[in-house]
C-alpha cells in the first residue's frame, strides 16, 4: 500500500482486469491516476504473464486488504508439457525440454486426482517470499537456489477443460498461498515430461469475478462520474461477519475508543456472540469490532470514508 502526499480521499474497491504484460503495482497505479486517489493497495499480485481479476483498494478500502488475502482464488491455466523454465512460466530461461509421452484422458484425470484436496507445495524460487530478509526472487536473480520448506494448500476443483498433445488447460479454484507455477510444474513431472505455465487468468477472487472486473481502457474511457459508480462498498469483502447497529450515541463513544455494553446496542446479528463484527450506525459501515467473551463490544478498526466530491 502506498500514499501521495496529494490527492484525493477516495474509498472503495475497483475490479480491474489486467492486462498481459504489465506488473500489478504498474496497473495499480494506472488506476490511481484516473482518481487521483491518494492512498491505494492491491490484494496479492498477478505476475506480468497473467492476466485477469485483480482488485484494487482504495483509501480506507486499504485496511481490508489485508483480509483479501486469504481468499480462495479461481484461475484458468494453459500448462505447456515437456518444457521447464527457470521461473516456472514461459516468461523464463528454458533449462530443460523431455518428450511429451502419448496420454490418454484418463491418465490425464488420474494425474490431476493426485493433486485435488490438501496437499503439500514447495514454493518456486521467482516469488516474494522472503528467506534471512531476502525475498527469493532476488536470490534466483543472483543464480542461488535455497531450500523452501513445503507448505499445506488446498485445490478445492482442478478441472481438465481441453487437451492437445503437449498442452492441458486447466481450471483451478483453490485456497491462499497457492503458486500456479508450481502446480504446472509437479503436474507436469508427474505426467514424466515437465510443464510450465504459458497462459495464466484469474477468474475469481473472494466473492469477486472477472465478469465485474473493467480494463483499464474501459476505465480510461469514463468520465469522473462513471469512475465513482464503479467504486464498491468498503464493507463488501466483510459481509460474511455478523453486524451490531449502533446508536449516535454509541457511534460517539465507540470513535472514541469506548467499550459498550452488548445488552444495549438496540440490533444485533444473532451470530455476533464473540469475535470480529461490523459496526453501523444506520447504513453508514463505522468499521471493525471485537465482541469480547464478557459481553463487551470493543472497537477494533475504525473506518472514516468521507469521499472526495466526484
Amino acid at each position: 500500500m502506498s500514499k501521495r502526499k496529494s490527492g484525493c480521499n477516495i474509498h472503495g474497491i475497483v475490479l480491474l482486469d489486467k492486462r498481459l504484460g504489465v506488473s500489478s503495482n504498474r496497473a495499480l497505479q494506472e488506476v490511481r491516476r484516473l482518481f487521483n486517489a491518494n492512498k491505494a493497495g492491491h490484494t496479492g499480485s498477478l505476475d506480468p504473464l497473467a492476466t485477469g481479476l485483480l482488485p484494487l483498494c482504495f483509501g480506507e478500502a486499504t485496511k481490508v486488504s489485508a483480509l483479501m488475502l486469504d481468499d480462495n482464488k479461481r484461475y484458468r491455466v494453459v500448462v505447456q508439457l515437456g518444457i521447464m523454465t527457470d521461473t516456472g512460466d514461459a516468461e523464463g530461461a528454458v533449462i530443460e525440454t523431455k518428450p511429451v509421452p502419448e496420454l490418454s484422458v484418463d491418465e490425464i484425470l488420474a494425474c490431476l486426482e493426485k493433486f485435488t484436496g490438501e496437499i503439500d507445495q514447495v514454493p518456486p524460487m521467482y516469488s516474494a517470499l522472503k528467506q534471512n530478509g531476502k525475498k527469493l526472487y532476488e536470490l534466483a536473480r543472483e543464480g542461488k537456489t535455497v531450500e523452501r520448506k513445503a507448505r499445506r494448500i488446498t485445490i478445492f476443483e482442478l478441472k481438465l477443460l481441453d487437451f492437445s498433445k503437449d498442452r492441458l488447460t486447466l481450471d483451478v479454484f483453490c485456497s491462499k498461498g497457492t503458486y500456479i507455477r508450481s502446480l504446472a510444474e509437479d503436474i507436469g513431472h508427474d505426467l514424466g515430461c515437465g510443464g510450465t505455465v504459458k497462459e495464466l487468468r484469474r477468474l475469481e477472487a473472494g466473492q469477486f469475478s472477472i465478469k465485474n472486473a473493467r480494463t483499464i481502457e474501459q476505465l480510461t474511457a469514463m468520465d469522473r462520474q462513471s469512475l465513482f459508480q464503479c467504486l464498491i462498498n468498503v464493507d463488501k469483502p466483510l459481509e460474511a461477519l455478523p453486524s451490531v447497529q449502533l446508536s449516535g450515541e454509541q457511534t460517539i463513544c465507540i470513535k472514541h475508543g469506548q467499550t459498550l455494553d452488548l445488552l444495549a446496542l438496540p440490533s444485533t446479528s444473532p451470530e455476533a456472540k464473540q469475535g470480529t463484527v461490523r459496526m453501523y450506525n444506520d447504513a453508514v459501515f463505522l468499521g471493525l469490532g471485537e465482541m469480547r467473551l464478557d459481553g463487551k463490544l470493543a472497537p477494533k478498526k475504525l473506518f472514516n470514508m468521507s469521499n472526495d466530491p466526484a
